[in-house]
């Protein structure tokens, strides 16, 4: 797959590309947690599902930087609990926040669509048409 090499984030914040055959569409374990995307390719186009359970639609950015798309997903939850008989109160947090980036150096950044439906965020990424030269005769001086 060339046009959408996953990068995985670093302790240092440095991005570094993975060969596509590794598992998880090349993200290899390094102890953050990372969310799971299948990528197709069907010809003129990428298609793209990532797993994001529990998250509303609000909480998901897509962010194209360059030749990359970086997708961030991020939510804090709060749950309270009341015990009556002891006036106990039991508060909970969750903070959830995932993060890849993709190598987009050959997707048509303009024609990306996405949606997102029951907890799967679902991409189409158009591939860059390959450039033509164009036919003209030349003056000789």
């Amino acid at each position: 797959m060339y046009g959408l090499t996953p990068f995985e984030r670093r302790a240092l914040g440095i991005f570094n590309a993975f060969n596509a055959c590794d598992n998880d569409c090349g993200g290899k374990s390094s102890g953050y947690v990372s969310f799971k995307t299948d990528i197709r390719d069907e010809g003129n186009k990428y298609i793209m599902e990532a797993e994001l359970p529990g998250f509303e639609k609000g909480e998901i950015k897509l962010d194209v930087n360059g030749d990359t798309l970086i997708l961030t997903a991020e939510h804090t939850e709060q749950k309270i609990d009341n015990d009556n008989n002891k006036n106990y109160i039991c508060r909970e947090r969750s903070y959830n926040s995932y993060q890849r980036a993709f190598d987009i150096s050959e997707i048509d950044v303009d024609g990306i669509e996405a949606e997102y439906k029951n907890g799967i965020l679902y991409m189409i990424l158009p591939k860059k048409m390959p450039k033509t030269p164009a036919n003209r005769r030349l003056v000789i001086k």
